[in-house]
């Protein structure tokens, strides 16, 4: 989603979303969340990317590059077309912008990381925040049993040739992760996880800091086979089963070094399954409220 500020505004020009959306999402998926950021927080220029569920087949062009199979795959030429589509998203924002207004960037999931490939590749010098939601960012580690790259390399690439995340007054990075349920391994005892942090509501002199919310929903660290389940999936992106994560990444593995880390509990991946009120995604109107000031600041 790109947000750009309106043309009537009498206040200072602030910053207005555009949304890149996650793998297999398309634009519907976030047609609630554009509506509250206009209707209930005053962002008119609230734009998602137009795309639908089979553009993403035309990923599939993936499988003709050598790159794929050798694990070193490149976003470009690709992802070409969502990059298109996501600069179109910014392009209509900066449209609506008020004079001397400034475009954020949301981005979903894989559109996280894509839009961090955005930034470089295309116009982003106004940019001033990008703000990612359940974004698997950094790529798995090499040499884990059983762990292969589900992204052929991307993540590779993006670690390497994007720029790093920062928090200063120009731009900001803020990476949001949600701690749904706590993954386990396959087989034998869960260990429970030591990666608690400490709650503190402000960056640190690195610009790196943590939140945790007191809304406690996450769901109990039991070993179950969900819990199993879910836990291979955290391990192809981190190189563990038992951390917490939004069901689908693993927290440990949607902040970025550099940027303003939040992490809230009892948050799910997607706005496909989700339940406002017994499984809420990072869209929910209880868990916009919560970091919807990084937009409105």
């Amino acid at each position: 989603m790109v947000n750009g500020g309106g043309k009537g505004d009498v206040q200072p020009p602030r910053c207005e979303p555009a949304m890149a959306q996650g793998l297999g999402n398309n634009t519907g998926d976030y047609a609630r969340l554009a509506a509250a950021l206009r209707d209930d927080y005053g962002l008119p220029a609230a734009v998602v990317a137009r795309v639908t569920r089979p553009d993403w087949l035309r990923n599939a062009a993936g499988l003709l590059d050598a790159n794929y199979w050798r694990g070193t795959l490149r976003p470009r030429p690709v992802l070409d077309w969502y990059l298109k589509r996501v600069d179109e998203a910014v392009s209509e924002a900066r449209e609506l912008c008020a004079p001397g207004g400034k475009v954020s960037l949301i981005g979903h999931s894989a559109g996280g990381w894509l839009a961090r490939v955005y930034m470089e590749e295309f116009d982003a010098s106004d940019i001033s925040l990008l703000l990612t939601l359940g974004t698997p960012h950094l790529p798995p580690p090499k040499g884990v049993p059983g762990v292969i790259d589900q992204t052929r390399g991307l993540l590779n690439y993006v670690e390497k040739n994007c720029a790093p995340a920062v928090y200063t007054p120009g731009l900001r990075y803020v990476c949001i992760a949600g701690r749904y349920i706590q993954g386990a391994p396959l087989l034998g005892n869960s260990a429970v996880a030591s990666d608690e942090v400490l709650a503190v509501d402000s960056p640190s002199e690195g610009g790196e800091a943590v939140i945790i919310s007191t809304n406690d929903k996450s769901t109990p660290s039991s070993v179950t086979w969900r819990a199993r389940f879910v836990g291979q999936g955290y391990k192809q992106v981190c190189g563990r089963a038992d951390v917490w994560g939004d069901g689908v990444v693993p927290e440990m593995a949607a902040h970025l070094e550099g940027a303003l880390n939040i992490s809230f509990d009892g948050v799910y991946h997607s706005p496909v399954g989700a339940d406002d009120e017994q499984r809420p995604w990072y869209g929910s109107p209880a868990i916009l409220k919560q970091w919807v000031h990084h937009l409105l600041s």
